[in-house]
């Protein structure tokens, strides 16, 4: 790992950190991109492992000033996070055996997928008021396996599809599910890490630059998102724009996986 690596690794993860904190989320799914084109990092398994590993401590980081704040349903959030992450470390030894091209055409797919997903009409009608604190338990486990094995299966924290479930099952306000969401999403990306940590395939030195970024960009973005708190949705529309082009040019130059 050359100097350049190190400088290049902390400027993806401060684009990363920038986003998440001016978005409040989708920043994660440009890691990939990033560690493979910018980085220069070149085995994919490696690049998800590493993604996977900045993932988790980047959640966990963020878990706590929600707590603090009581935005997190511990029995919820717990209650997804445990059959999650015996899903999370399943998918990641599927994606394993994957061969890289076929991964990231995948992966690729995926981001089209959130990419139109961040601009969707979002509802407005606050579920506060029908929150009673009861978990549909079977429902809740299934949903978190299944987000739990796509999350290992490409190194993702898997925020976009836990806060939704949340939502869904146990009709928690949308505060409440983006705090407790945090749980899974560092739990996931954790589990997803040592199962690429045990096959050698995390490269630790740009996980701790990526993120060292990710915390410099990350405030830079939340001090800018309250600036540009009317300018949102025009945002995401960006955002999701270069999203859909790196899919796009994901999709390309990985073509040849469709020849399976």
């Amino acid at each position: 790992m050359t100097t350049i690596q190190v400088l290049l690794s902390i400027f993806s993860g401060t684009i990363v950190g920038f986003v998440l904190g001016l978005l409040g989320g989708g920043g994660s799914i440009l890691a990939v991109p990033l560690l493979l084109y910018v980085v220069g990092m070149k085995d994919p398994h490696v690049v998800i492992g590493t993604s996977a590993s900045a993932v988790a401590i980047n959640a966990y980081a963020n878990l706590i000033p929600h707590a603090r704040a009581g935005h997190v349903q511990w029995k919820s959030a717990i209650t997804f996070a445990l059959p999650g992450a015996i899903g999370a470390y399943t998918g990641s030894i599927i994606g394993k055996l994957v061969p890289g091209k076929q991964l990231l055409f995948l992966f690729a797919i995926l981001m089209i997928v959130i990419a139109v997903k961040m601009v969707m009409p979002k509802k407005t009608k606050s579920q506060a008021d029908d929150f009673q604190n009861q978990v549909k338990l079977p429902l809740l486990i299934t949903m978190a396996i299944l987000v739990g094995l796509l999350s290992g299966f490409f190194g993702i924290g898997g925020g976009f599809l836990i806060v939704p479930g949340l939502i869904f099952v146990t009709r928690m306000p949308m505060i409440a599910a983006i705090g407790s969401s945090l749980v899974s999403v560092g739990t996931f990306g954790l589990m997803t890490a040592i199962s690429y940590s045990l096959s050698g395939l995390v490269n630790w030195w740009i996980v701790f630059a990526f993120v060292g970024g990710g915390v410099v960009g990350g405030t830079v973005g939340a001090w800018l998102a309250v600036r540009l708190s009317k300018q949102q949705r025009t945002l995401h529309y960006v955002f999701s724009g270069v999203v859909m082009l790196v899919a796009i040019y994901m999709l390309i130059i990985n073509a040849e996986a469709l020849d399976w």
